[in-house]
């Protein structure tokens, strides 16, 4: 009686599957957000939501001091120029990154 041996072993199926598997993941991960951007992102929504009642405040006091003459002009323009970069940060990241083709 003649013996009929499979071609294809059990190896060969795992090789196989195996490379599909490989081949697909890339796929995967590519359609995975970067957890540094999401990150980043986080921290810019959570840094901006502390921000607005603080620079609201410190206008406020800001304005309250200059009516009273009791504060330095430096001290105003220091605090308009940090809101501004605080709250312009998005755009001004954007900017230097268009400035140096990145």
């Amino acid at each position: 009686m003649t013996r009929i041996t499979a071609s294809v072993t059990v190896p060969a199926l795992l090789a196989a599957a195996l490379g599909i598997v490989t081949l697909t993941l890339p796929r995967l991960a590519l359609a995975q957000a970067s957890p540094f951007l999401t990150g980043a992102t986080a921290l810019e929504s959570n840094m901006l939501a502390w921000l607005t009642p603080v620079a609201v405040i410190l206008v406020m006091a800001l304005g309250a001091m200059a009516m009273a003459n009791r504060i330095s002009w430096g001290w105003c323009i220091g605090a308009i120029l940090g809101i501004a970069i605080a709250f312009g940060a998005p755009q001004i990241v954007s900017w230097v990154r268009g400035m140096f083709g990145v």
